[in-house]
């Protein structure tokens, strides 16, 4: 599997990637997510998958929850990292 950034943009808070070279069902799964700033200080995030099968593959529900199962991993990550090294995104 490979990631291409397809674009970002930091003054819109916005990023696009694309995973690539996947497993056989999928050509690829492209990914859109924005930030928004919050009333309280905080940041919403939103995060938008365009999933493209290969041939007449069925996309199923399980696909997509294990797809948003990883990319919540991966922002967890992210927080855990930002809040034990805050001086990181200063």
């Amino acid at each position: 599997m490979k990631n291409r950034v397809d674009e970002l943009n930091e003054e819109t808070f916005a990023y696009k990637h694309t995973m690539i070279d996947l497993e056989e069902r999928f050509e690829s799964i492209a990914y859109e997510v924005k930030l928004e700033p919050t009333p309280d200080g905080g940041s919403k995030n939103t995060m938008t998958s365009t999933y493209y099968v290969k041939g007449n593959v069925k996309l199923e529900e399980e696909d997509i929850k294990a797809g948003k199962e990883r990319a919540l991993g991966m922002y967890k990550i992210a927080e855990a990292y930002l809040l034990q090294n805050p001086n990181a995104y200063v």
